[in-house]
């Protein structure tokens, strides 16, 4: 049966998830800042082994059936360690939704995939136009009908 008591390790881990979330979305906002995207998927996947347990973790990532998305998360964060943040957290989202079984078809995946882009175009276009507004403007102004 399982425990749904919290204890203080599962309240630190569930602390620690969310911050590696945080620090993962604030990377993503600030153009795909490599360190904070570091943080915050090391910040993640403690504060998950924290919240289920360690041996509960390991089981989870060295199923058979995980495999596949356990090598691309981790294939992922190696990517994003050596500077290339973009290509890294695409691998470590292809990762994530296999391990986590956010998609059950390629239908899905695409869906998930225009969405984070969408979303990230929309982030993009917003900071610039703050940016544009506020005197200081970028080198590459991509959001140009924003400003007008």
């Amino acid at each position: 049966m399982v425990s749904f008591e919290m204890n203080d390790r599962k309240k630190i881990g569930l602390g620690l998830t969310g911050f590696g979330i945080f620090f993962s979305f604030i990377g993503i906002i600030f153009f795909f800042d490599k360190g904070l995207l570091a943080m915050g998927n090391i910040l993640f996947v403690s504060g998950v082994s924290l919240t289920i347990g360690l041996k509960s973790t390991m089981q989870f990532f060295m199923k058979r059936s995980n495999f596949k998305g356990t090598i691309s998360f981790g294939v992922g964060f190696f990517i994003l360690i050596i500077g290339w943040p973009i290509l890294g957290m695409i691998i470590e989202l292809y990762g994530f939704i296999i391990l986590f079984r956010f998609s059950a078809n390629l239908k899905e995946f695409y869906y998930v995939f225009l969405y984070f882009t969408c979303l990230k175009l929309i982030m993009n276009c917003t900071a610039q136009w703050i940016l544009a507004y506020t005197g200081r403007f970028l080198t590459e102004d991509s959001c140009s009908w924003l400003v007008g």
